[in-house]
């Protein structure tokens, strides 16, 4: 009974020992999953967007994009906003900006700010800005001023005209003022956007400040010479519009005109249609009255032709008549002189025999003679022809070279003689052209002139003596140069009636001093019978001044009515 217990003690022994090591591993897992939860709430981690700052126990760490263990008493964090913040800065009225040239400017501007993405930058933005940089409002109050200030800064340095006109110039200057300020704080300006400028309205002007009082005068002038300048312009305008206006006006009435022109002109030329249709059917009408005279004669040529052709037969055979008549008798004279002839060839011959026998025995005597010199002559020849025969090369060298020459110049004057005829020929038949056409044309003429009229050949006469007539009358009256003066004694009034002499016939009262001495100039004339016959024979009396300048009106009229006809 004793050794009970000591067993029963020993095994409860090992089973609590057994227990000790099952509940070790999960005492550890546990232990483990505390531990994992406790990190898990400690460890804080950073993004893109946020960054934070842990100072405390190991010194300052900045913490961009890892994480890292905070421990609540031991450590302290500061997050930094990483996003690109947009702060809206606006100066205007009162508040305006004021530039180089004393003007005030309304100005919106929006700066786009962040942090600077390394750790310098985000440990001096937690340090001086803080909670700021989460909340756009914060961080606008505190850095305005040093936007504000960089935008005065730049105006001052820049006339409106310029801030209008170089945008990006005054943009690029405000950034790079700003962005040493915004560096101090772990800041950069990305950009600037001048999304407004406007001159501020003249009411904000201070008369009483320098700047406004010498800004609000320039504002003043530029304004009143606008004023002027936009009043010019629509003064001008209304004047070239008036002018446009009237000369608009002017046209219309030249179109007007140009149309009542046009009509009128129509008019005229209908006018004159219808007198060149009257003018065309009376020229035809002649044409055909014309052809008509022209068949006529044709016929009459005809019939004429007929009986000169038969005339000309009739003579042709009386002159074959006449040919054959005085051949027969020509031909009785032929063979009686050819009777003749053969009787004195007969007589001939006889004295041609009796002097050939006189004639040799001449002969013998000759031939000696002859057969003497023609030795001595034939020996003087061969002594000559060897003295010749030397020279004869020069001299046949000489003659073929002029023979050649003699040749070319044959050739010369025959290409020139030819080309010469040839001109010559061309000549002629110019010349035989020419005078075909001259006498084509003064046959059609002829033609033209046998179809005129008595009275148009008359009066053709009567212009052709018209042209002559000035030269036969200076002629005429050559003798008249020698007068050396005139006197007139009129005696009209003894016996109270005039006296007629020669070829002036008294007019009574119709007579002046002046007539009369025409009349007696006019008779001291040469070969006046003449001339007064040529006048006569043109309707002039050459007699008086007065029937001289009568003939002269007569003709005038008559040339007129003819013409009309």
């Amino acid at each position: 009974m004793s050794n009970l217990p000591a067993t029963v003690q020993s095994g409860g022994f090992l089973d609590s020992l057994s227990n000790v090591y099952v509940l070790a591993p999960a005492v550890v897992v546990v232990a483990l999953m505390v531990l994992g939860l406790i990190l898990a709430r400690l460890y804080r981690r950073a993004s893109k967007e946020i960054a934070f700052v842990r100072t405390g126990f190991g010194g300052e760490k900045v913490v961009m994009n890892g994480g890292a263990l905070v421990l609540p008493v031991f450590h302290e964090t500061m997050p930094v906003n990483m996003n690109t913040v947009r702060l809206a800065v606006e100066r205007k009225n009162a508040d305006a900006l004021i530039t180089l040239d004393r003007l005030r400017i309304d100005v919106k501007a929006e700066f786009y700010v962040r942090v600077r993405p390394d750790r310098e930058a985000i440990a001096m933005a937690a340090q001086t800005l803080g909670m700021r940089t989460m909340h756009s409002e914060n961080l606008k109050e505190l850095v305005e001023g040093k936007f504000v200030d960089a935008l005065r800064s730049v105006a001052a340095g820049m006339t409106m005209n310029q801030l209008h006109e170089q945008r990006s110039d005054f943009v690029q200057k405000v950034q790079q003022v700003s962005s040493a300020d915004l560096a101090m704080n772990g800041l950069e300006l990305e950009s600037v956007s001048l999304t407004g400028l406007d001159q501020t309205s003249i009411e904000h002007f201070n008369a009483n400040n320098a700047f406004d009082a010498e800004g609000l005068t320039k504002l003043t002038e530029q304004i009143e010479l606008r004023k002027k300048a936009r009043n010019d312009i629509e003064q001008d305008t209304r004047v070239q519009i008036e002018a446009k206006n009237l000369e608009a006006q002017r046209q219309s009435f030249l179109i007007a005109r140009d149309n009542e022109f046009a009509r009128l002109e129509q008019e005229r030329e209908i006018e004159m249609r219808r007198a060149e249709q009257t003018s065309e059917i009376a020229r035809q009408q002649s044409e055909r009255q014309r052809e008509a005279d022209q068949a006529r004669i044709a016929a009459k040529q005809v019939t004429d032709a007929a009986q000169i052709e038969a005339d000309r037969a009739v003579q042709e055979a009386r002159i074959a008549q006449t040919q054959a008549l005085e051949i027969a008798r020509q031909e009785q004279q032929i063979a009686v002189q050819n009777k003749s002839r053969e009787e004195s060839q007969a007589k001939a011959e006889a004295d041609k025999a009796r002097a050939a026998a006189v004639a040799a025995e001449e002969q013998v005597t000759t031939a000696r003679e002859t057969e003497v010199a023609e030795r001595a002559k034939r020996i003087e020849l061969i002594e000559a022809a060897k003295e010749a025969e030397r020279g004869a090369i020069g001299v046949k060298v000489q003659a073929e070279a002029e023979k050649q020459a003699a040749a070319d110049r044959a050739e010369a004057l025959r290409a020139a003689a030819k080309g010469e005829a040839e001109a010559e020929k061309l000549r002629a038949d110019a010349a035989r052209v020419r005078f075909e056409v001259e006498a084509a044309g003064k046959r059609a003429v002829n033609e033209a002139a046998n179809l005129l009229s008595s009275e148009n050949i008359s009066l053709h006469a009567k212009l052709e003596l018209l042209k002559v007539l000035p030269d036969i009358i200076r002629e005429a009256a050559k003798p008249m140069e020698a007068i050396d003066s005139i006197k007139i004694v009129q005696v009209d009034g003894i016996t109270g009636a005039g006296t007629g002499h020669g070829d002036v016939a008294s007019s009574g009262g119709d007579t002046n001093l002046a007539q009369s001495a025409v009349a007696a100039a006019l008779r001291y004339r040469a070969q006046a019978p003449v001339v007064d016959g040529l006048m006569k024979e043109l309707g002039f009396d050459g007699s008086t001044l007065d029937a001289l300048v009568a003939g002269a009106s007569a003709e005038k009229t008559k040339a007129k009515s003819a013409a009309s006809e």
